[in-house]
C-alpha cells in the first residue's frame, strides 16, 4: 500500500498566492477507471470527476493541444469547460472556434503560457516525461514559453519536482502564478520512489512479451494513490485559486489486443478531468491602473485630436 499523505507529503511555504493563479496538473497516462477507483481524497476534493476524451494519444500531441486551449472534454455535454467545444477554459484569440459559452479566460499569444505572461503572470513548469526534456528540440517546443521549467530526468521524481516548485513559490514575488506540473509516476512502468516492486520490467509495453493487465491496473492505482498524498500540500496552497487536473491520455491494457498508448484506442483517449475555476486571470497593469491615469490618457488623446484640426 502507498504511504499515507501525512507520512510523506512535503510542506510548502512561501508567498500567499493571488486567487486568480492557476495550477494545471497532468497525470501522465492515467486511465479514467484508475482515477475513479482510487482512494485519492486530495485530488477528488477539487471538484466533480468527468469522463473526458483526450485531445491526443501521446504526451507531446496532447500537451501541444492543451497548451493552446484544447483540454480534454466530453463532447456529449453542453457545459462550459467540461466540453471545450462549448466553452473553453483557455481560449486563444484566433485559435479555433470560441463556442457558445464564454471562456474562463481569453488570451493573446502563441499559447497559454505566453498569453498569461502578457497579463503579468509568472509561468512555472515541471515535467517528468521525456517529451519535456528542454535539451531536445521537441522538449524545447513544449517548454520554451515558461519563465522557468524543471525536468528531473526521469519519471519517478515527483519529490524533486515538488521541492523545485516549493523553492520557486517561496519567492515573495511569486503571487500571480501559472504552475504546470506533469506527473510521471502514473506513466508506465507505473513506479514511484520506494515502491514495493521493481521498476522494471514494465507490465505494459506495446508488443511486450510480459504484459499483465491485472498488474498494470494494480500498479497504476497504487502510484496514483501515492501521488495523491504527495500533492496534498501543493493542492492546499492553491485552495483559494484555480485548479485543473486531468490526464494527457490513458493506456490500453490488452483491450482489443492493444497495449500502451500512441494509438487512438478508446481506452487510450478516455481520461479523468477535475477542475475548480472561480476567479479568471486579469491583466495586472490594467487591474492596478489608477483612475486619474485613465482620465489623463483620455485628456491627452482629446488634445491631440484638437491640435490636428488647428490650421497650420
Amino acid at each position: 500500500m502507498p504511504p499515507r499523505a501525512a507520512e510523506r507529503a512535503p510542506v510548502l511555504g512561501g508567498a500567499v498566492l493571488d486567487p486568480t493563479s492557476i495550477l494545471f496538473i497532468t497525470l501522465d497516462s492515467c486511465r479514467y477507471d484508475t482515477f475513479a477507483a482510487a482512494s485519492a481524497p486530495n485530488l477528488k476534493q477539487i471538484g466533480p470527476l468527468h469522463r473526458a476524451d483526450a485531445p491526443g494519444n501521446f504526451t507531446f500531441a496532447s500537451h501541444s493541444a492543451m497548451f493552446v486551449g484544447f483540454t480534454p472534454g466530453d463532447a456529449t455535454r453542453r457545459e462550459a469547460y467540461v466540453n471545450p467545444k462549448y466553452g473553453k477554459i483557455f481560449r486563444m484569440q484566433g485559435g479555433g472556434s470560441a463556442g457558445p459559452a464564454e471562456p474562463f479566460v481569453s488570451l493573446n499569444g502563441r499559447n497559454v503560457m505566453d498569453g498569461l505572461k502578457r497579463l503579468g503572470y509568472l509561468t512555472l513548469g515541471a515535467g517528468a516525461v521525456g517529451w519535456f526534456n528542454p535539451t531536445t528540440p521537441t522538449g524545447r517546443t513544449l517548454t520554451l514559453d515558461f519563465d522557468r521549467f524543471f525536468f528531473p530526468g526521469n519519471m519517478h521524481s515527483l519529490g524533486r519536482q515538488l521541492a523545485w516548485i516549493d523553492r520557486e513559490l517561496s519567492d515573495p514575488g511569486a503571487k500571480r502564478v501559472f504552475l504546470f506540473l506533469n506527473v510521471g509516476e502514473t506513466h508506465l512502468p507505473y513506479y514511484y520512489e520506494g515502491a514495493p516492486w521493481p521498476r522494471l520490467p514494465s507490465p505494459c509495453l506495446a508488443f511486450g512479451t510480459q504484459n499483465d493487465a491485472v498488474e498494470s491496473r494494480r500498479r497504476q492505482l497504487a502510484c496514483l494513490e501515492w501521488v495523491d498524498g504527495q500533492l496534498a500540500a501543493l493542492l492546499a496552497r492553491f485552495q483559494h485559486a484555480n485548479v485543473v487536473i486531468c490526464a494527457d491520455h490513458g493506456d490500453a491494457w490488452g483491450e482489443d489486443g492493444v497495449w500502451e498508448h500512441g494509438v487512438s484506442h478508446p481506452k487510450v483517449l478516455e481520461v479523468p478531468l477535475v477542475f475548480r475555476l472561480t476567479q479568471p486571470p486579469t491583466s495586472h497593469s490594467r487591474q492596478r491602473r489608477p483612475l486619474w491615469r485613465k482620465a489623463s490618457g483620455r485628456l491627452n488623446r482629446t488634445l491631440v485630436r484638437l491640435a490636428d484640426r488647428l490650421p497650420t
